[in-house]
């Protein structure tokens, strides 16, 4: 399942992080530059390009859904 977002701030990519720790599958944050990072990954994350949204991706629709409630 892939997902679109628009991340405005690094507080968006914390709470990004914090949920995606919580989930037992893995979740893929892909930016438009084709750079994949792993959403568990704070180093990972801060080196994607947020000038344009970004892709997350999993295989679990459900943690998907949790992960994309913590941007709200």
């Amino acid at each position: 399942m892939v997902k679109q977002v628009k991340i405005s701030n690094f507080d968006e990519v914390k709470s990004i992080m914090n949920a995606a720790a919580r989930c037992h599958d893995d979740i893929g944050v892909h930016d438009s530059r084709g750079s994949i990072a792993d959403a568990k990954s704070i180093l990972g994350l801060m080196s994607l390009d947020y000038t344009k949204p970004v892709m997350l991706v999993s295989e679990n629709e459900r943690e998907l859904e949790s992960v994309l409630r913590a941007l709200s």
